[in-house]
């Protein structure tokens, strides 16, 4: 937002104004619904930085943050939405450059265990990480079958990991949704079009309505794996209400 346009398409089409519309849209499905507070981290075109985003998604107590990008890539033949989690390790090299790209505005947003001994603050830390990660996981494979339920394209592979400083935050599941691909001029027209704008929101929402039914609000995150569900091939923080 701001100075920052992010992406462009070919026809000129930024990214922050594709995911500005289609974060919008999901915040009025999501508060009709009746089920949901929303906090976007910008409602205007101003930049936010990437550890104040999770500042203020921690600040309002989310109990799920969905960050929303279209990216670009240097094969103009790469299509499709994707879906990132937190990794410390990038789940490969392409995945690695993404992270880099973005992270690049910003530093990791930290958690003050000022009061706590040393040892103590990195086991709780921990401890917290792992279970907020396997509860983004969930949500992660949640959003990738909605989507594709919804007739949104995929990337192969369409779950992936990195290290997207935006995830960051130890206590709240959190996912990197990648609309598509405005290097790609399929991708661009779509990303453009009210029906699919419209697409991409009812399916972020589905994959929301499926995560609190398993993952109850307010429940304290687990710290064992949490089995995926099955999925098919291929910046706002919610909070129940």
């Amino acid at each position: 937002g701001g100075p920052d346009p992010g992406t462009s398409g070919g026809t000129g089409i930024h990214e922050k104004a594709i995911v500005m519309t289609v974060a919008r849209l999901l915040e009025r499905e999501l508060v009709g619904s009746g089920r949901y507070k929303v906090l976007l981290t910008r409602s205007s075109d101003q930049f936010v930085a990437l550890r104040e985003r999770v500042q203020r998604a921690r600040a309002a107590k989310g109990e799920l943050f969905v960050s929303l990008h279209a990216d670009s890539h240097p094969n103009a033949a790469t299509r499709g939405a994707s879906v990132y989690t937190l990794s410390e390790q990038a789940s490969d090299r392409e995945a690695a450059a993404l992270a880099a790209r973005e992270n690049k505005a910003d530093i990791v947003a930290g958690v003050d265990f000022s009061d706590k001994p040393r040892e103590v603050a990195s086991v709780l830390l921990d401890l917290t990480q792992r279970g907020t990660i396997n509860h983004s996981r969930l949500a992660a494979n949640l959003a990738v079958d909605a989507l594709q339920r919804r007739g949104v394209g995929l990337l192969p592979r369409t779950h992936r990991q990195a290290g997207f400083a935006v995830l960051t935050a130890p206590d709240i599941p959190a996912i990197l949704v990648e609309l598509g691909y405005l290097s790609n001029r399929y991708d661009e027209q779509l990303l453009k079009q009210p029906i699919h704008q419209q697409r991409l929101a009812l399916g972020i929402m589905d994959a929301a309505d499926r995560f609190f039914a398993a993952v109850p609000p307010s429940e304290p995150a687990p710290a064992w794996p949490v089995p995926r569900p099955p999925v098919g091939p291929g910046g706002g923080a919610a909070k129940k209400a």
